[in-house]
């Protein structure tokens, strides 16, 4: 009898333990799925140096001849709606899908084209694989014949919002109009 009550008690105060740390334990997980780092002109970035701010991730390449630049003229009209006292804790972070041809000096110039508080970031293949695998986005190069380019990108165009405290917030279609992007955007400014 002794031992079935001990038992009973260990199972009880693993349940409540179980329970107490599940939140904790799912936060980290999340955590954990949005992490990254990567490169820009001004040295590393990671989901964690930007705790503060809230930011937004979008993956594709300066190539890109219209997803990329209608997505990153939509979020900074939505930014741009907003005063500048308001969106100062606010992050656009641009990550290149095509390191081969983006470099790190034109992709800040790229991404500063767009809004001030835009930045370019890339890493090496491994890495943003990883990165995109985490986000359940996706790249892939697709050959040009008879192109100067040699090759386009086919990319998913999400833009991932979190809120300050690297929280994440939504998903947001790329062909969201900047009033629909301003209402996330609410949310995390």
């Amino acid at each position: 009898m002794k031992k079935i009550t001990k038992i009973s008690i260990i199972i009880i105060i693993a349940a409540v333990i179980i329970v107490i740390l599940k939140p904790f334990l799912d936060e980290y997980k999340e955590h954990k799925k949005y992490d990254f780092k990567v490169s820009t002109i001004n040295g590393d970035i990671t989901k964690d140096s930007l705790k503060g701010k809230a930011f937004a991730v979008y993956f594709g390449y300066t190539y890109c001849p219209d997803v990329c630049p209608t997505s990153l003229s939509s979020l900074a009209a939505a930014l741009n709606s907003f005063k500048k006292e308001k969106t100062k804790n606010f992050v656009g972070l641009f990550i290149s899908v095509d390191p081969n041809r983006d470099k790190l000096k034109n992709l800040n110039e790229y991404a500063k084209y767009f809004h001030p508080n835009f930045i370019g970031a890339t890493s090496n293949k491994e890495n943003i694989d990883d990165i995109t695998s985490k986000y359940g986005s996706y790249y892939k190069k697709l050959p040009l014949k008879n192109s100067a380019m040699g090759y386009s990108v086919s990319h998913t165009a999400y833009i991932y919002l979190f809120d300050k405290k690297g929280k994440f917030v939504a998903k947001i279609q790329h062909s969201s109009d900047p009033d629909k992007i301003k209402e996330y955007l609410k949310k995390v400014l």
